[in-house]
C-alpha cells in the first residue's frame, strides 16, 4: 500500500476511541440485561465488534500492527434467540462424523454382536454383518449413539466433528409427525444453546506454529442445511 493510501494517524486514534465507546456501550448494555437473549446486548456486541475491526484494519495499514483481539464472526453465527419465554417442549438434534477407520475391526465387531444375538442359532442373518454398511447398522441398532461416541475406536471409527443443538418449541410432537422428514423446518432463532466438538479449534491453539495457508476456518456450519443435523435417538 502507498503513502497516499493509508489511514493518517488521526483515523487510526479515531478509530481506538470509537472502540473505547463501543466497549463502555457493551458493558453498560450487560449490566441493564433483560435476560440471557436481551437484543440489547446482542446489538452492542455486534458495534463493538464492527468498531475492533476497523480499528483492527487501519492499525494495521498505518503502522503494520495488530491486535490480540479475535472477534467471532455475526455473519454465519446463530442469530438472537426469538423462541418462547419458557418453552413446552424441546428437540435435542445432533450430528456427529466418524470415519471408517479400521473396516475388518468394525466388521468383527458387528459379527460379534449378531454372534451373541442369535447365539449362532436359526434365525441369523449371516450376510447383514458381512459389508461395511450392513455392519454400521448392525452397530448402531445395537448400540445407542452416545455408547457408540465413547467406544468409537473399539468399532474401527475416528470421531471428526460434533454439533449439538437444542431447539425451543410450543407444543410437543404428535407421535410420528416428523419421522419422514426429521430435520426440514428447524429454526435457528428457537436454538436455545449448542455446543461444537471440532478439531479445527485444536488446531487454532497452535496456529503461530502453522506455515501460511494451514489453518482451519471454523466457520464450516451452514445454517441453512439443516439436513445435517441428526436427532438424537431419531429412529427409536
Amino acid at each position: 500500500m502507498s503513502d497516499a493510501a493509508q489511514p493518517t494517524a488521526a483515523e487510526v486514534r479515531a478509530a481506538a476511541e470509537a472502540v473505547k465507546t463501543a466497549l463502555d456501550r457493551h458493558l453498560a448494555a450487560v449490566e441493564r440485561r433483560s435476560g440471557e437473549d436481551d437484543p440489547a446486548v446482542y446489538e452492542a456486541f455486534n458495534q463493538l465488534a464492527a468498531a475492533a475491526e476497523v480499528y483492527d484494519e487501519l492499525l494495521y495499514d498505518r503502522y503494520d500492527e495488530v491486535t490480540p483481539f479475535e472477534i467471532p464472526g455475526t455473519d454465519d453465527s446463530l442469530p438472537p434467540y426469538a423462541g418462547p419465554e419458557e418453552p413446552n417442549a424441546i428437540s435435542v438434534l445432533i450430528r456427529r462424523d466418524y470415519a471408517v477407520a479400521e473396516p475388518q475391526r468394525l466388521l468383527a465387531q458387528a459379527q460379534r454382536v449378531e454372534a451373541a444375538e442369535y447365539d449362532d442359532g436359526p434365525g441369523a442373518d449371516e450376510d447383514a454383518a458381512g459389508t461395511i454398511h450392513g455392519a454400521l447398522g448392525v452397530l448402531f441398532g445395537e448400540f445407542e449413539p452416545d455408547e457408540i461416541a465413547s467406544r468409537h475406536k473399539e468399532f474401527g471409527l475416528e470421531e471428526g466433528d460434533s454439533t449439538l443443538w437444542v431447539t425451543a418449541a410450543d407444543e410437543p410432537a404428535e407421535p410420528g409427525e416428523w419421522l419422514e422428514v426429521p430435520f426440514e423446518g428447524v429454526d435457528p432463532q428457537r436454538v436455545v444453546c449448542r455446543f461444537d466438538v471440532s478439531a479445527v479449534f485444536d488446531d487454532e491453539d497452535t496456529e503461530d506454529g502453522q506455515d501460511a495457508g494451514e489453518t482451519d476456518d471454523l466457520d464450516d456450519l451452514d445454517l441453512d442445511e439443516d439436513e445435517d443435523l441428526e436427532p438424537l435417538d431419531a429412529e427409536r
